[in-house]
């Protein structure tokens, strides 16, 4: 059963979850953030939700509590029980159900002084009975308006209220999928709860869970972005464990296919340049007034995008871009490889020179990023070239480093 005790402020739950998923294996004394009770209850709360994924390990440290989730045994992501705990008052919870009693169906239409009229008669039966006037009434409205829940028509002077029409959801098979690969896939899996659950078709050979926990930055960035806004970033800073703020034109999402992790992209006007920034290392978002340059600055990104092999934009001068160029040979039987060449570079371009050879070459703001790509074709590289002559100085060091290790 779950935790009865609901959570106002998600960030906590955030943190803890980080704590225990992400990093893990902490024991109760080297959890140095809060105090030893707010562990204890913090980590009862997370039992409740996950105690089929959640395991310890005995050391001579104590125990260490961490999760362990396979997905291929388990069909939807169990973080996603954390946003389904919010917390409302009594008021809230009142006035909703009323509400949606009265305008059961799209055929019912009231004003806002009928719909007050009947609230009030409703809490009347009660012995303690507890009023609302008009203005929480509106707001609270106004709330489902914007949800799309409410629709309104107005005749002559007066405003009516509507429920809106029922709209039939897609198959289970578009929700397994979207819950689980897209951004704010949370809200894919509120869907599911509302639809006849159906045997599941999909399965992860890489199910990048953790970010579930930074799905409200996510939408708070996506709604930064709809209108066009500076934004306030709140950023776990390095110095001290705390935080420092930093603002900036939130401009873009990427998400990496091998790490599953995401970045905002964003142009920072106090650097007069675009950064990007980890998205679980945001603690909050505050919109700001609208960005009159936005436009030019997301067309700026564009523009730099073909040269960006990650998110790193160092420099994003081509003066001072840097040059990369390998060579790779094959035999009769890998020619494989320049189909792996041509389907997993980002940027750059792919030569073939002859039936057992292949060049790849790029023009990139930060060449570093591409280091753990090139390595992978170690063993085939017959010629390698960088511009950045002090990575090209690493890279052979490296090299030398391995045939040290291996004796060889």
């Amino acid at each position: 059963m779950a935790y009865n005790e609901l959570i106002k402020n998600f960030n906590r739950v955030r943190d803890y979850m980080r704590e225990f998923y992400v990093y893990g294996f902490k024991s109760r004394d080297e959890f140095s953030k809060k105090s030893a009770r707010s562990y204890d209850d913090e980590r009862r709360r997370l039992e409740s939700w996950l105690e089929e994924y959640m395991h310890f390990h005995q050391t001579a440290n104590g125990k260490n509590m961490f999760l362990s989730i396979d997905s291929r045994s388990c069909n939807h992501n169990p973080l996603y029980k954390g946003w389904k705990t919010k917390s409302f008052t009594d008021g809230d919870i009142t006035l909703h159900f009323i509400l949606f009693d009265l305008l059961s169906s799209p055929e019912i239409s009231m004003s806002l002084s009928e719909i007050t009229a009947e609230v009030d008669e409703f809490l009347s039966e009660f012995e303690e009975p507890r009023y609302f006037d008009e203005s929480t009434v509106r707001k609270k409205l106004k709330e489902y308006i914007l949800e799309g829940l409410v629709t309104t028509e107005k005749r002559g002077k007066v405003l009516y209220y509507r429920r809106a029409d029922d709209v039939k959801l897609c198959g289970t098979d578009c929700l397994d999928f979207f819950s689980e690969v897209a951004p704010c896939g949370v809200v894919g899996s509120y869907l599911l709860d509302k639809v006849e659950k159906q045997d599941k078709h999909f399965a992860f050979k890489h199910h990048y869970i953790t970010a579930t926990m930074d799905s409200e930055m996510l939408y708070l960035l996506f709604e930064a972005m709809h209108k066009k806004c500076h934004v306030t970033l709140e950023l776990i800073s390095g110095y001290k464990n705390g935080t420092r703020e930093l603002g900036v034109v939130p401009l873009k999402i990427f998400i990496s296919v091998q790490s599953g992790r995401q970045y905002l992209m964003a142009y920072v006007p106090q650097f007069k340049r675009i950064s990007s920034y980890r998205i679980d290392s945001i603690v909050s978002v505050t919109l700001n007034e609208e960005c009159e340059e936005f436009d030019s600055f997301r067309e700026k990104l564009y523009h730099i995008q073909p040269h960006i092999w990650g998110v790193s934009t160092q420099s994003t001068s081509r003066e001072r871009m840097e040059h990369v160029e390998f060579t790779v040979t094959y035999g009769d039987d890998e020619l494989f490889i320049h189909r792996r060449l041509e389907r997993e570079k980002r940027c750059g371009k792919v030569e073939r020179i002859d039936q057992n050879t292949s060049r790849f070459s790029a023009d990139v703001f930060d060449s570093g990023e591409l280091m753990p790509w090139i390595r992978s074709f170690i063993c085939r590289i017959t010629e390698i070239q960088f511009s950045n002559k002090a990575l090209e100085k690493q890279f052979w060091e490296d090299l030398e480093e391995m045939y040290r290790m291996y004796d060889l």
